[in-house]
């Protein structure tokens, strides 16, 4: 349609109106010139039953509200310190993950499923930044076997929720119908995900965890600033962090993994970086990603394109993968 229309065009989704646009300059254009322009998110039935009202930062609107959740991110939740703290989590997630590899590979070749597995990796690291739990997989906490069951269910009935067109969403008028019974399904994970996210608040109120958590922070503030902290602010970021954080990272992961296994010369060369700048004694520590420029221009690719910027195909990984060279973004959908 853009070679038809243009590069920017519009579309009438039902009573929504809907802007294209194609061209890397006016893509650039729209998020520095006119970012605040359009930075309202629309707002849909999910984000009314799931994001309480559209108040959480996934899907709040642009203004003071916004700018405060972002400011609680930004200073108390991602902050260069507080991600320092968590640096073990991520470090154990990951020796269980590669451990769990290295057995399934001790005696001979074998299919793993790398999705779950990443998928169970990025929602462990993320639970327990969050609250210090682990729920995923067999090796979960054991105290909490019928928690993680809950858990486990609702994160699935969400994502398959999130990924549902709702036609009422474009058509109010079809809203009245509910044909598919969706708004009542809204309805009610969106209970039972308040009411899971509220028992995790109780609980570290109450003093019965560990203190070095996203929780137990929030609610530390709470105590001298109740009404800039309120449990549903924390929830409501408890819940875009698990939300936000974890399929996308799973889904980066996996993009990686493929791209790599198709081109094998790209691994032989990473690996050989490893050797020389780490050895073959230990595991690659986040504090050695200085030293691996390539692999760092692997990861950056690889982000892009699993964001949806596709790169020309006539051009090999390897080439995308040599240093100091700038790289043509061919389109944008």
């Amino acid at each position: 349609m853009s070679q038809k229309y243009g590069p920017v065009f519009s579309l009438w989704f039902g009573s929504r109106l809907v802007v294209v646009v194609c061209s890397q300059s006016a893509v650039q254009e729209c998020f520095t010139k006119n970012d605040i322009v359009l930075a309202n998110r629309p707002h849909f039935l999910f984000g009314k039953y799931i994001s309480y009202n559209n108040s959480t930062i996934l899907h709040s609107s642009y203004g003071d509200h916004w700018r405060h959740l972002r400011r609680i991110l930004s200073l108390e939740v991602v902050s260069t310190n507080r991600l320092n703290s968590f640096y073990e989590v991520r470090r154990d997630e990951i020796m269980r993950l590669v451990q769990k590899l290295a057995n399934l590979s001790s005696n001979h070749f074998t299919k793993v499923d790398l999705k779950a597995m990443f998928m169970e990796t990025s929602f462990n690291t993320m639970m327990r930044i969050v609250s210090g739990k682990r729920l995923f997989g067999d090796d979960c906490d054991v105290n909490d076997v019928e928690k993680a069951k809950e858990f486990k269910q609702i994160i699935k009935e969400l994502v398959i929720l999130a990924g549902v067109n709702n036609r009422g969403d474009f058509l109010p008028l079809v809203r009245w119908f509910d044909f598919d019974n969706l708004e009542r399904k809204l309805k009610g994970i969106g209970k039972r995900t308040d009411a899971f996210l509220q028992e995790l608040i109780e609980e570290h109120r109450n003093g019965n965890n560990n203190g070095n958590t996203m929780i137990d922070h929030l609610l530390a503030l709470q105590r001298s600033q109740p009404e800039q902290y309120t449990d549903q602010i924390i929830k409501g970021l408890s819940l875009s962090l698990l939300l936000a954080g974890t399929d996308t990272s799973a889904l980066t992961l996996e993009w990686t993994m493929a791209n790599l296994l198709n081109h094998p010369e790209v691994i032989k060369k990473a690996k050989k970086e490893i050797d020389t700048h780490v050895g073959s004694d230990r595991l690659v520590e986040e504090s050695d990603m200085s030293k691996l420029p390539y692999i760092q221009c692997i990861e950056e690719i690889d982000m892009s394109e699993a964001n949806g910027i596709t790169i020309s195909r006539k051009n090999p990984l390897e080439a995308m993968c040599q240093l100091h060279q700038s790289l043509a973004v061919k389109d944008m959908y």
